[in-house]
């Protein structure tokens, strides 16, 4: 066990204003992502904490995520559209998510159930890890940004600038949240709650 993610059971991720409370998502699963952590762990994976949540590796590659959510807690496979997946027990983060998919839980003993499965499915992406197999990214439409948007920019030079210092996928998640209101209103509303996470650098669900 890494004591760096040890850390991250106790004071959360640190990346919403809830970090270091009692009210912390980590907390909400705790019981969840621990037992989680202790099956991973058992299949010989490298624990690191990256992005502050507990990261797994295999042969010096990233492999597997560990994440609180409001409604679930998730097990993330970096290359999980690679996977298998017969049973269709895997999730897409969202509907531009390309590579990552994941397994999300929000009872303990659903867990332990799957213990078998989840190892069959880890065991699965460190073969996968081992062939070299790579994800055949397709190329992503150019963002087109809502004119709710646009013109917050031209009013809020500073916010257009923290907006485009966001990593890509911050960005695309942004636009994406922002255009899939119908109406303007809505659109407006959803951009004006965003603007403190965009001037601190954060993702939509961070």
């Amino acid at each position: 066990m890494n004591p760096k993610v040890d850390l991250y059971f106790i004071e959360g991720c640190g990346r919403c204003k809830l970090g270091g409370t009692p009210q912390c998502k980590v907390h909400t699963w705790e019981d969840e992502l621990q037992e989680l952590r202790s099956i991973i762990l058992e299949t010989g994976l490298n624990e690191e904490l990256k992005w502050s949540v507990p990261c797994y590796t295999f042969q010096g590659k990233n492999l597997l995520l560990l994440a609180a959510f409001k409604e679930y807690c998730a097990l993330s496979f970096f290359k999980g559209s690679l996977l298998k997946d017969e049973k269709k027990l895997l999730h897409q983060p969202g509907e531009n998510s390309q590579a990552t998919r994941q397994f999300r839980f929000t009872q303990l003993g659903e867990i332990q159930e799957m213990e078998s499965i989840l190892k069959a499915y880890i065991q699965e992406a460190k073969e996968l890890e081992k062939a070299g197999l790579k994800v055949d990214f397709k190329e992503k439409k150019a963002l087109v940004f809502p004119d709710e948007l646009l013109q917050k920019f031209e009013e809020n030079p500073v916010l257009k600038r923290a907006f485009e210092a966001l990593t890509p996928g911050r960005q695309r998640a942004y636009t994406l949240y922002f255009s899939a209101a119908k109406q303007s209103k809505t659109r407006a509303s959803r951009i004006e709650k965003c603007i403190p996470q965009i001037f601190e650098g954060k993702g939509l669900n961070e």
